[in-house]
């Protein structure tokens, strides 16, 4: 697509177009403001199909595997799963396949330091990031959940309210300042919710009993139908507290139709991550489009942000550097330039792109950097995992993952010492806990027991894990035998995940490789990071816990596998595996990149002030996850959403 400058030049410039930078160039457009968004990725493919064969054809069905680059293949000498070097390509990004191989900068985007640990405890030790993202048009939307919950009055005020971490700039008013824009953002995504069960939620938090959005407000459209799966826990956990605070089934939000609208229905699919087939889903390419639309708005793909130039303290201009998918090639560099600039690239790349900006005068530590602070304070809801079979078929692997949650404890007194989390409830099996259907198939076929129910395991409560005692362990079925077996595990397949909060640290950061390159010749992200804090480890504990009890309750079968000891260092190292307090925990990213620019009160100790505006260049802005001062306990993406619709409020402000 071809560029036209308006006369008067462009009054914003965007970098990425993900949920954030489609929300702002819409709302711009709309306004009557001409924008330009500098998008990396290909332009977005006319229909779906381009990325389902993708999709289909990939031999691991990761979180990445449908969207550009293609990062698996037939495989080659050195990787089975044929992931090319990060170096071949333009706009490599960080996969779930590379965690395994995080120390090979051949196989791994992100460049992780070499530590060493005397023991597993050593806060030292290196371990390995758990989420992934995106580098396409509409950003890491294509494979999110679609979860759509709002933060808490307290996620806001953390320090104040429990001494931990910190607080958001202006603490509980923040979160007042924001409810209009989470009205509007659960309008913009085409939130479905039933408005009761989300009341007397609310209610438990003592958030007024109209609800965060209003006594008129009711969601876009109505609510989910529950799964089987949702009514099991909903009519056994009721007896059941933690810290004192009892549990009860709160169906969840989410970003996608319950009825046809402007997208087709949600048909169930389950593979919602990586990819909605039928686009019932939101994503971020569904507001591009709207901003598109406007005739105000104007994209440039294949387009990667190398540099931003300074005049004096203000931004002058974004250069960058254009490729040839076909060839891969680069084809040239240019530069941007606006009245106002919009940096909505996610959590690593932003930095990557503030950090790289450090040839102009008065900032050698990059752009918007006086503060030391870009970069650093990266985090995740990092995830315990617990799965379990139920005493009947309950039908996994049907509807959306997930249409429930246990919410009633993600705040209490409790978070003086340990992290909050929310409880996701599993739709889909125990696909992600051990790849099943696929795993489970090949146990009875050659005679393995992976899933411990094919051999003569023992769970953590001393019970029997062979699923049919009147077989013999390790058996190799075959036909009807085969059949009936495997229906009646898949059928019964429980998961649980625990989003666990993470304090900001800023030794956890994102910084530049010295070292490695890609295909452009721009650096790659070194990245440190650790799970150190007793605080977060704590709620693994609890965590661990709670899945016991739940499961008893639900007179269900507990499968949770205690990961073995972490191996300290040597290529055979385990990085996303900690001992504490004398248990064996294995945690997992919730695709929730977090921090590394974030918002505070103060220049000294933040990148941006409340309006996301940079403390040193009045006329940078920057939106996304990365902006949060902390994780909180909702999954982010309503939030950014409407931190989105705020900022493009102030960006028209400014622009008059």
């Amino acid at each position: 697509m071809s560029i036209t400058i308006p006369a008067g030049g462009f009054d914003v410039v965007i970098v990425g177009s993900g949920i954030s930078g489609s929300i702002i160039a819409y709302q711009l457009g709309k306004a009557g403001k001409q924008v330009l968004i500098l998008e990396g990725g290909p332009p977005v493919p006319k229909s779906r199909e381009d990325y389902m064969q993708t999709f289909f054809t990939a031999n691991a069905k990761t979180p990445e595997s449908p969207y550009p680059p293609t990062m698996q293949g037939a495989g080659s000498k050195d990787n089975s799963l044929g992931q090319p070097d990060p170096a071949t390509l333009n706009t490599p990004r960080y996969t779930v396949l590379q965690i395994k191989s995080w120390q090979n900068p051949a196989q791994c985007y992100f460049e992780y330091e070499e530590q060493q640990a005397t023991h597993a405890d050593d806060p030292k030790m290196t371990f390995a990031f758990g989420s992934s993202y995106e580098r396409v048009a509409g950003g890491t939307t294509w494979h999110w959940l679609g979860t759509s919950l709002n933060h808490l009055p307290n996620d806001f005020q953390l320090k104040t309210k429990y001494g931990q971490g910190v607080d958001w700039p202006g603490g509980v008013k923040f979160y007042e300042a924001l409810l209009p824009y989470y009205r509007k953002a659960t309008e913009t995504i085409g939130v479905s919710s039933d408005k009761q069960p989300m009341v007397d939620l609310y209610k438990t938090f003592n958030v007024q009993p109209d609800g965060t959005y209003g006594p008129n407000y009711d969601f876009p459209m109505p609510g989910i139908v529950p799964s089987m799966n949702d009514v099991l826990y909903a009519d056994n956990v009721k007896s059941l507290k933690i810290d004192d605070i009892g549990l009860f089934v709160t169906p969840t939000p989410q970003g996608r139709n319950s009825q046809p609208g402007k997208r087709r229905q949600c048909a169930g699919n389950t593979n919602c991550i990586p990819i909605c087939p039928i686009q019932a889903k939101y994503d971020g390419t569904v507001t591009l489009a709207e901003a598109l639309q406007t005739g105000n708005v104007q994209i440039q793909y294949k387009t990667v942000a190398s540099n931003i130039s300074l005049k004096g303290d203000q931004v002058s201009g974004i250069d960058y550097l254009t490729y040839d998918s076909q060839t891969g090639k680069s084809t040239g560099k240019d530069t941007a330039v606006g009245k106002r600039y919009v940096l909505a690239a996610h959590a690593i790349e932003t930095p990557k792109l503030l950090l790289m900006s450090k040839g102009n005068p008065g900032y050698p530590n990059g752009v918007a950097n006086r503060s030391d602070q870009v970069g650093r304070n990266l985090m995740d809801h990092v995830m315990y995992l617990a799965w379990g079979l139920a005493k009947d078929p309950i039908y996994a692997f049907r509807g959306p993952l997930s249409t429930s949650g246990i919410e009633s404890v993600r705040d209490g007194a409790f978070r003086g010492q340990r992290a909050a989390y929310r409880i996701e409830i599993g739709n889909e099996g125990w696909n992600w806990a051990t790849n099943d259907p696929y795993t489970t198939l090949a146990d009875f076929v050659f005679g393995q027991n992976n899933t411990q129910l094919n051999g003569d395991s023992v769970n953590q409560q001393g019970q029997s894990l062979r699923f049919d005692p009147n077989l013999p362990a390790f058996s190799q079925l075959y036909g009807s035998q085969l059949v009936k077996t495997l229906n009646a595990v898949y059928t019964r397949q429980l998961r649980l995940g625990y989003l666990i909060e993470q304090l900001p640290n800023p030794d956890n950061r994102v910084e530049l490789s010295d070292k490695h390159v890609d295909h452009l010749g721009l650096p790659r992200p070194k990245v440190t990071y650790r799970i150190r804090e007793n605080y977060v480890r704590n709620g693994f504990v609890s965590a661990k816990a709670a899945s016991t009890a739940i499961f008893k309750a639900l007179g269900a079968t507990e499968y949770t596998k205690v990961p073995d000891a972490p191996v300290l260092s040597g290529p055979s190292s385990s990085p996303t595996t900690f001992q504490y307090l004398g248990d064996t925990f294995t945690f997992y990213g919730a695709g929730h990149i977090i921090g590394t620019y974030r918002m505070g009160d103060s220049a000294a100790t933040s990148v941006l002030n409340a309006r996301q505006q940079s403390w040193d260049h009045s006329n940078l802005y920057m939106v996304g996850s990365g902006v949060f001062p902390t994780t909180a306990t909702a999954n982010p993406t309503l939030t950014i959403a409407a931190l989105a619709l705020q900022a493009a409020d102030n960006i028209l402000a400014d622009l008059g």
